[in-house]
């Protein structure tokens, strides 16, 4: 089996570094290499890694959200390469509690103290599902930190994460810490810096419950490791 390892793209080359480790964490429990590509933005596109991958290939999307670029975006991309009969697309991360020890880390990583505000900022997505998906992590996040963790959007859907920030603020929040629900650094990343947070956690990146996860996602039989969403 080859494994193709595919992440948005980004023009940003810290968050081209982290794509790479992503794909060698992956590569170091699977005990073989993982070719990396890109659904947008920069090279390589899927087309041209399939054109030099020998199949059959398991295509992993390196994505937090379930949204347009893994329903119709990549599928759409691997037909369009020749290669829909031996390529297998295994599921996106979306959401999983796996993911809330990377949560955790880098928000201690930054910094947050035990009476922040907390809340979950995430890419943005006009996709309900994908949305859905954000405030699911925001509802394990705040289980697990025993406070309520509000949902904000670097872009796309509201309310955006600076304005989310004031809400907290005026609602009597002495300092707000705000949890990226990203992967890498990037546009997003720094917009979330710029929205006047007093504690920014660093996107997951290479963190080893994502490389663990991911690395799950290519097991036969295997699909998203949740159910139904929490209520």
């Amino acid at each position: 089996m080859t494994v193709l390892l595919v992440a948005h793209g980004t023009r940003h080359l810290a968050g081209v570094r982290t794509v790479r480790e992503l794909a060698d964490g992956v590569a170091a429990r699977l005990g073989q290499p993982v070719a990396v590509a890109y659904a947008d933005v920069r090279g390589p596109t899927i087309a041209e890694a399939l054109a030099r991958l020998p199949g059959p290939v398991t295509l992993v999307p390196a994505f937090l959200a379930s949204g347009y670029h893994v329903r119709v975006d990549i599928p759409a991309q691997v037909a369009a390469a020749g290669r829909a009969g031996d390529v297998t697309v295994a599921p996106a991360l979306g959401a999983d509690p796996a993911l809330l020890p990377a949560l955790v880390d880098r928000l201690a990583e930054a910094g947050v103290q035990d009476d922040d505000a907390v809340l979950l900022a995430a890419a943005g997505s006009s996709d309900p599902g994908a949305r859905a998906e954000a405030h699911a992590m925001a509802r394990w996040l705040g289980r697990l930190l025993r406070r309520s963790v509000p949902v904000a959007w670097a872009a796309t859907a509201e309310p955006a994460v600076a304005e989310e920030v004031a809400r907290l603020r005026g609602e009597g929040a002495a300092r707000v810490a705000v949890a990226g629900w990203l992967l890498a650094p990037g546009l997003f990343a720094d917009r979330l810096v710029a929205a006047g947070a007093d504690v920014v956690a660093a996107p997951l990146g290479a963190h080893p419950a994502v490389t663990t996860t991911l690395t799950s996602r290519l097991r036969v039989g295997v699909g998203p490791l949740v159910g139904p969403l929490p209520c």
